[in-house]
């Protein structure tokens, strides 16, 4: 069975970040390394509160670049909880030098937190949506930090979400600046696809069911209805669904303001997507530690 950590190729950018954030923490002189030499030791990671282990191949770069050796006693996308067994729960053990097990120390934990972090509020998110009885897809968005793309798209996929959009360059999304840019839905769209291709798909935000009507009738593939209360957005949901039956194919995305505590309000089964930045922009993170074994 495929697994996330396939998706990040042998060598790339993502390695290279890793030896950035590295030298970041350590641009001079490692006096603590000095401090506690080269011979070898041990080490354990702990877990210290409930949450779902994610980002484990970028933790592990940052071992493989210090020179460390590790076991995992988890799973990537295992939710774990340290109150069932003590107060902190070992997650992995890592073997090297001293210097360099506490030269990986805090990259490797806030990684760790971070990606965790995020997979855990997707994880939540997601299990909301499903308990509720809504099948389609919970997606993120491009409001992601910069810098660390790569690292929180991988983690709403480990917590169960969709990524939605990588990048500007991986589907057209034509939002209210584009349309009043070009001087309506109908042009932006044309003009989208005179350059995108038959391979990209081009999405529009509406904040009317007639602006939904239009990007539809001029041919976009996904049609997003923005800060629509719930009530609104079930009744055009399923207007939509029913004018266009049969005459075009299309999604319908719904987005704007929408968090776990309010999702319920906006379930319908006529969304093909609900998309939040709440699974990954200011969420918490997961508490993890790395002590040496003594």
């Amino acid at each position: 069975m495929p697994e996330y950590r396939d998706l990040l190729p042998a060598s790339g950018r993502w390695k290279q970040d890793i030896k950035d954030w590295l030298q970041e923490d350590v641009p001079a002189f490692d006096f603590g390394g000095f401090v506690v030499g080269s011979g070898i030791k041990t080490a354990t990671l702990f877990c210290k509160q409930s949450g779902v282990l994610a980002g484990v191949p970028f933790t592990e770069e940052v071992f493989n670049q210090c020179n460390l050796t590790y076991e995992w006693f988890f799973n990537e996308g295992e939710l774990l909880d340290p109150a069932k067994s003590s107060a902190k729960l070992p997650v992995a053990k890592v073997t090297g030098k001293a210097k360099d097990i506490l030269l990986a120390e805090r990259t490797a934990l806030n990684i760790l937190s971070r990606c965790s972090g995020i997979a855990t509020a997707s994880y939540h998110t997601i299990t909301k949506a499903r308990e509720a009885g809504y099948t389609g897809i919970i997606a993120g968005t491009r409001k992601t930090t910069p810098g660390l793309r790569r690292l929180e798209k991988y983690a709403m996929l480990v917590g169960g979400c969709d990524t939605h959009r990588y990048d500007l360059s991986s589907m057209v999304m034509l939002k209210d600046n584009h349309i009043w840019a070009t001087g309506s839905i109908t042009n932006a769209v044309n003009d989208a696809k005179s350059v995108c291709g038959f391979s990209v798909k081009i999405e529009v935000e509406c904040q009317s069911e007639a602006e939904a009507d239009e990007a539809i009738e001029a041919g976009a593939s996904v049609i997003m209805l923005d800060n629509f209360t719930g009530a609104e957005l079930r009744k055009a949901a399923a207007n939509l669904k029913e004018k266009w039956r049969g005459k075009r194919h299309f999604l319908l995305e719904c987005s704007g303001g929408l968090t776990i505590h309010n999702l319920s309000e906006y379930l319908c089964p006529e969304i093909d997507i609900f998309s939040t930045s709440s699974i990954h922009q200011g969420t918490g993170t997961v508490d993890f530690s790395l002590k040496l074994d003594h």
